[in-house]
């Protein structure tokens, strides 16, 4: 045998898509797991040519699922990032969009029973330690895909996937605010280290000369902005106590001002050496926390609400994101309580994916 067979499920979630695997048909091993993964998808080759990734980095997530050992939680889910060309793995962060097809995913596999009518499931993430309860539509005991529901950047409708993330505040690092302040400045940009579902550096669009309104492939066509902002970038990782983070995916960044279509904030995410082009699901979450928390980098784009649960309207590249944001604003400051969003998501194929002999024999 030249290769190993690995069954999986190929899904869209959100406005991302890849593999989910069941953990238990994968190597232990992470030094190993994560040369199974580059293998599958691909890495090293712009297009991901010798492998079933996307050449985008939405198209290179993992989703891997297990049946949980946590008293609260029915599924694990551990989220690889892989990268389109270098050939590397980050199993720091985790994926609101890929963590909207787990629930879906867990009853394809057998993992958990789908109810009649719908489902919930208690979701652990294991990357960061974040609870989500997840809801999908199980009509006669079977995940149905299709529906009304439409969200921006994925052409079409299907079924709702509603989404709540319980304690999220300083899932990552410890803390709402990493650095301990609302504001600091690094190179001579004021930015706001935050941590909500996801940890991010987050700055004014026009602190880069930028409108925050430019599509993705022309934030992406601008180096020297990425260059200043990947030095930014680091320099803030070590203020939040992450260390070294110039190999790593996290801390996000994003950029934020004043909106033009209607919604609460404009917002550009980045993954981060590239532009979201949409909007990252736990992104989305720090990104509307910091929108509404007084003193951060954010004050002067919006009005913000005086008291939680509030709906923030991201504005990105391809329309906009809603976030139901549960919070007390009081004289301790802003206090998360929980996020709920609604998203999508749908199997697209199922079977085996074929890694060679010589990267893993299999189990």
């Amino acid at each position: 045998m030249t290769q190993t067979a690995i069954p999986y499920l190929f899904m869209r979630g959100g406005t991302s898509r890849g593999p989910y695997f069941n953990r238990a048909d994968l190597p232990a091993d992470l030094d190993t797991l994560a040369r199974v993964l580059v293998a599958a998808v691909g890495s090293g080759h712009p297009l991901n040519i010798d492998g079933i990734g996307g050449g985008n980095a939405v198209t290179t997530k993992v989703a891997m699922l297990s049946r949980s050992k946590d008293a609260w939680a029915d599924i694990d889910y551990f989220f690889a990032q892989v990268s389109v060309e270098d050939g590397l793995v980050d199993f720091k962060p985790t994926c609101g969009n890929i963590l909207s097809g787990v629930a879906a995913a867990a009853i394809e596999m057998g993992l958990i029973p789908a109810q009649d009518g719908q489902t919930q499931a208690k979701i652990k993430a294991v990357n960061t330690g974040a609870e989500v309860v997840a809801t999908v539509e199980t009509p006669g005991r079977t995940v149905t895909y299709d529906g009304d529901v439409a969200i921006d950047g994925v052409p079409g409708t299907a079924a709702p996937v509603a989404l709540n993330f319980m304690k999220v505040a300083g899932s990552s690092t410890g803390a709402f605010l990493p650095t301990g302040n609302l504001r600091d400045t690094f190179d001579g940009t004021e930015v706001t280290c935050m941590d909500v579902a996801m940890p991010m550096v987050i700055a004014r669009a026009d602190a880069f000369g930028l409108t925050g309104h430019e599509t993705r492939e022309g934030l992406d066509a601008n180096r020297d902005f990425f260059a200043r902002m990947e030095a930014i970038r680091q320099k803030a990782g070590a203020a939040m106590g992450m260390g070294d983070v110039s190999a790593s995916v996290t801390p996000k960044f994003g950029l934020l001002a004043t909106p033009r279509q209607g919604g609460t904030v404009a917002a550009r995410y980045f993954m981060p050496w590239t532009a979201h082009p949409t909007m990252a699901v736990t992104g989305s979450q720090c990104l509307a926390s910091c929108a509404l928390t007084p003193g951060t980098v954010a004050d002067g784009l919006l009005d913000r609400a005086a008291q939680g649960p509030a709906t923030v309207t991201l504005e990105h590249p391809m329309g906009q994101m809603d976030v139901l944001v549960d919070f007390d604003l009081g004289p301790g400051g802003f206090q998360h309580k929980s996020a709920g969003l609604v998203r999508t998501c749908r199997k697209l194929a199922a079977g085996h994916v074929f890694v060679p002999a010589s990267v893993w024999g299999g189990l």
